[in-house]
This record gives structure tokens, C-alpha cells and sequence, in this order.
């Protein structure tokens, strides 16, 4: 009876690792820069946003400080940085002086809007989470790198969606 027990026991533990094995091979993320090996399933969206309505309202004396809002409504064009797609508006607020914003906004494209939240750093890039969408993304969760190019007047938004 011991015997049996352990054999169950045993073909129970084997059966829990493959499902977790199979079940790892089928999440995660794939390439696009994360650098984590895993595999991503989805869609990816990439975009380039040209900055130039920024304004950044200081609480105090016009320094750069802590409570500081960056707010914006940009221009967004097609990843060959050729024709306009949409637009974004959104705003950020200053956290840690010179290095760091924490900032939402929302992405107007064609078939839908995409809204993230999440960090921005003045010297590296960022990821932010996809925390939701309306028309064809009203499902969207995952994440969203976001590259500065040409000294900080474009960004590239490469978004990876999850249906």
C-alpha cells in the first residue's frame, strides 16, 4: 500500500512539472529589448511620437522640482517616421529631480486607443504597463518601451500587446 501511495504521489509531481513547463513555454515575452529570454505573444505596435507641445508647470519658483507636471498632446507617426497615425495627450509628474517622471497617457491610433502608465527617465529609456484601450485594443494589457531619439524631440512607443 506504501508502495502504491508513492507511485501516485510520484506520477502526481510529474504531471504537475510538465503542466507548469508547458504552461511557461506559452507566456512571457518574446525579443523587443526585454532581455529576458522568454517568449511574447501578441502584437506589436510601433509608433514615433514628436514632442513638441510640452510644457512643464512648477509648483514653486519655476525650477525644476519635485511636484513639477509635464503635460503634452503630440503628433504620432508610423514607425518609418513618414506619415502621421494618431496622437497622444497626457501628462507626468516629477518625482525624483533630475532623473525620473511618473506619467500616464493615451495613444489615438486608427483602430483604437491605447492607454500606459509608468515610469520616465531624463537619461534611459523606459518600460510602462499597458493598463488598458478602447476599439480594437479594448482588451490590451502588456507593455510599452519607450526610446528616446534625436536628443529627447521624438520617442519611439513599441507597444506589446496582449489581447
Amino acid at each position: 500500500m506504501k508502495r502504491i501511495a508513492a507511485l501516485v504521489i510520484l506520477a502526481l509531481a510529474v504531471a504537475v512539472a510538465a503542466s507548469v513547463a508547458v504552461a511557461g513555454n506559452g507566456h512571457g515575452r518574446k525579443g523587443g529589448g526585454h532581455g529576458h529570454g522568454s517568449r511574447w505573444h501578441g502584437k506589436v505596435i510601433h509608433v514615433v511620437e514628436h514632442a513638441t507641445t510640452d510644457a512643464i508647470t512648477n509648483p514653486d519658483d519655476g525650477t525644476d522640482s519635485a511636484g513639477a507636471i509635464l503635460t503634452f498632446t503630440n503628433p504620432v507617426f508610423d514607425e518609418g517616421d513618414s506619415s502621421q497615425v494618431g496622437s497622444d495627450q497626457g501628462y507626468c509628474i516629477r518625482l525624483v529631480v533630475g532623473k525620473s517622471w511618473e506619467c500616464n497617457w493615451t495613444t489615438f491610433l486608427p483602430k483604437g486607443q491605447l492607454t500606459v502608465e509608468g515610469p520616465f527617465y531624463d537619461t534611459q529609456d523606459s518600460v510602462l504597463a499597458i493598463t488598458g484601450g478602447t476599439g480594437r485594443y479594448s482588451l490590451a494589457r502588456g507593455s510599452m518601451e519607450l526610446k528616446s531619439r534625436n536628443g529627447g524631440t521624438e520617442y519611439d512607443f513599441i507597444f506589446h500587446v496582449t489581447p
